[in-house]
């Protein structure tokens, strides 16, 4: 027996066009305190996944760089505040507390790359996105897992 849901939802995803078709259908079911956990190696494609999705909510296409240094880049949509965290250089889950997590996680739509390094600060509701290397160079394999009321809504949005 596995810990936590089953996953909702596993395909491969042949190229990064398809990461990038993945993250706009997922962006579209986005609202205001829905938390994004972006998990996969470097090079999984987590920032590649994030950009698309914050430019498919976004009024333009605007650049979208990765956060690694500053830790958290927002964004202003038509759907709410975006806060895109890099979280690859925290190095306990002490230091999450001087980024306004819980302004984020109550008003805005979170995308966290690197979750595991929140420990027990990662909120039980959330949609994790796992990415893995496949055979072909640039596929991947995708897992969304649903905490909370996210498998119903992967249900309802056809994912399941």
């Amino acid at each position: 027996m596995g810990e936590g849901p089953e996953p909702a939802f596993q395909m491969e995803l042949a190229d990064e066009a398809a990461t990038v078709a993945l993250a706009a259908r997922l962006a579209a079911l986005a609202r205001p305190g829905d938390v994004f956990a972006l998990r996969g190696g470097l090079g999984a494609g987590k920032t590649v996944f994030a950009r698309a999705f914050i430019q498919k909510l976004g009024d333009s296409p605007e650049e979208v760089p990765s956060p690694t240094f500053t830790l958290v880049q927002t964004y202003e949509t038509g759907a709410g505040t975006i806060y895109h965290f890099d979280l690859y250089r925290i190095e306990s889950p002490e230091e999450t507390d001087e980024l306004d997590l819980e302004d984020a996680f109550a008003d805005g739509i979170s995308l966290i790359e690197w979750p595991d390094r929140m420990g027990s600060r990662l909120p039980a509701e959330r949609l994790e996105v796992s990415l893995a290397f496949a055979g072909a160079d640039t596929a991947r394999i995708v897992r969304l897992t649903g905490y909370g009321g996210w498998a119903e809504r992967l249900t309802e949005a056809g994912f399941a």
